[in-house]
């Protein structure tokens, strides 16, 4: 027959199985899973650890949680019939934007002009393209030069040089409205709708024209396509953003919850040695709200002595008060602190505070003290 200690030790340790039956794996229990077995029981297969996952990545996906919070964005849908494939030639030239120019420079690069503006008449763009440029290196500081040049490398597709023309005429000529023009033209070709729309209306504030409302009413309405796709993901990330919050405060709550179980040891009598034991024991139990009882004892002590297994057996049946056992011999600090002067004496704390106390070997007291208070909150 089994005594009283070991039917209680049995049962906290079944109480353990039930909490957390990954136990039954430890390879020390290895014989009394396969007793189990004997029987017919089946024992749980023990779950995979984060580690685990990490180790068959490679072969097998894994599904996380963290994969919920992936957003495949999906394509938006854009008018891009007219939409070029970029130039990417050498820049062409600029001259020297610091140059003095010269009255007979300016009026030998107003020829040049001239005669870009008749190539251009006849289609003629390439040689245009040539005169502009002999143009732009007699008076490099000219932005209407380089915003003429740039109309005419939209003629030819080639949108990236006329982007770099544009950024010079509105170098010299912040408010050139062809500089604005055409580099909203520029961008609309290779795609980039937003900037595109952001360029042209500056442009049609600064000198509206017809072929500039033409093209604001194909790319204004991809703009807006762009602009409604990115807040429809800007709020789903949002929302993600939020459920993971929320599932990391789950995560840390249920960790603490288990860190505090297991420094609580539910069903079992914890052993305090120390005033350092006992503080951060106490606080473990008041973060958990549950009912402490500190129990002062002696091994001189014949009421402990009959006290302590009943003790004991009182831990195995409220798993959710918490059982703390002194040594007033070998705690004196402890002992001290609480002015113990007699043993066997029982404590009862309730959120850090002292709000009962049973001293004697009185068993009827005691299991009544513990049915009051562990159903007092």
């Amino acid at each position: 027959m089994m005594d009283a200690n070991q039917v209680a030790e049995l049962r906290r340790f079944v109480e353990q199985l039930k909490l957390n039956p990954s136990i039954l794996h430890d390879p020390s229990l290895l014989f009394f899973k396969e007793y189990l077995r004997s029987l017919g029981a089946q024992v749980p297969k023990i779950e995979k650890t984060e580690r685990d996952y990490e180790d068959s990545a490679e072969t097998k996906p894994s599904f996380s949680p963290k994969h919920d919070d992936e957003i495949m964005e999906s394509d938006v849908e854009l008018d891009n019939s007219d939409v070029v494939e970029p130039d990417n030639e050498p820049p062409q030239p600029m001259g020297d934007p610091t140059a003095q120019v010269s009255d007979e420079n300016r009026d030998a690069a107003q020829l040049e002009k001239s005669k870009a503006m008749e190539a251009i008449s006849d289609g003629n763009f390439d040689e245009a393209i040539d005169h502009l440029t002999k143009a732009i290196m007699l008076n490099p500081t000219s932005a209407i030069l380089y915003a003429t040049r740039a109309s005419v490398f939209l003629k030819v597709k080639k949108p990236n040089a006329a982007i770099r023309d544009a950024n010079m005429a509105l170098q010299f000529n912040p408010d050139s409205a062809k500089g604005y023009k055409s580099q909203g033209m520029a961008r609309a070709m290779l795609g980039q709708w937003e900037e595109a729309a952001a360029d042209l209306h500056v442009a049609s504030k600064l000198d509206y024209d017809e072929e500039m409302g033409s093209i604001l009413k194909k790319v204004e309405p991809n703009a807006r396509r762009i602009e409604e796709h990115r807040r429809k993901y800007q709020r789903l990330r949002k929302e993600k953003e939020l459920q993971r919050a929320e599932r990391e405060r789950r995560q840390q709550q249920e960790a603490q919850e288990r860190e505090t179980q297991a420094a609580l040891k539910d069903g079992q009598v914890i052993s305090i040695h120390s005033t350092s034991e006992l503080e951060a024991t106490t606080k473990a139990a008041k973060k958990a709200s549950r009912l402490l009882i500190l129990y002062f004892t002696a091994t001189w002590c014949g009421p402990c002595r009959y006290m302590s297994p009943l003790y004991t057996n009182l831990a195995t049946q409220h798993p959710r008060v918490v059982f703390l056992k002194v040594d007033i011999d070998e705690a004196n600090d402890v002992a001290a602190s609480w002015n113990i002067s007699s043993v066997p004496t029982f404590c009862f704390i309730r959120d850090g505070k002292q709000v009962d106390k049973v001293v004697g070997a009185d068993k009827g007291s005691l299991e009544q003290k513990i049915a009051q208070h562990s159903s007092s909150k």
